[in-house]
């Protein structure tokens, strides 16, 4: 079984769609094996989005991730990381099909709703940078 990291970002916590998001995962399948919400401090998301620190789009991302409690959850199913998504949708909410996540939730290509994994090497590094092992309930 795979899993991959969902975080439903700032601006879906805000509106008040975590519940929509958190139905359509278990909709979809997935197993919720730890969740939180929390805060990220500046430093925690320049180590998160580290992958990205050379491109201009850095900062603007570690501000707006830093902007509001976040919710992190580590899920779980076969092909977690490939279907998860295709549930989310493109990164750009406006070239997102229709009922994908991001295009129900999103705003622009930064306020998009939600994370996920994009690789499965990605999906196990990023749900230990938020998760120990011992918090993955079966």
């Amino acid at each position: 079984m795979e899993r991959t990291l969902m975080i439903i970002k700032p601006d879906a916590v805000r509106d008040g769609h975590i519940g929509d998001i958190l139905q359509r995962v278990e909709k979809e399948g997935f197993q919720i094996r730890a969740m939180r919400m929390l805060r990220l401090e500046q430093s925690e998301a320049e180590d998160f989005y580290g992958v990205h620190r050379e491109k201009p789009f850095f900062e603007s991302l570690v501000k707006y991730m830093i902007s509001g409690k976040i919710i992190v959850a580590a899920l779980f199913r076969e092909n977690a990381v490939e279907y998860w998504r295709k549930v989310i949708g493109n990164t750009n909410p406006e070239k997102s099909e229709e009922g994908t996540i991001r295009k129900l939730f999103g705003k622009s290509i930064e306020s998009n709703a939600v994370h996920g994994s994009d690789s499965l090497t990605n999906g196990q590094k990023e749900t230990d940078f938020f998760f120990e092992p011992f918090e993955y309930l079966t």
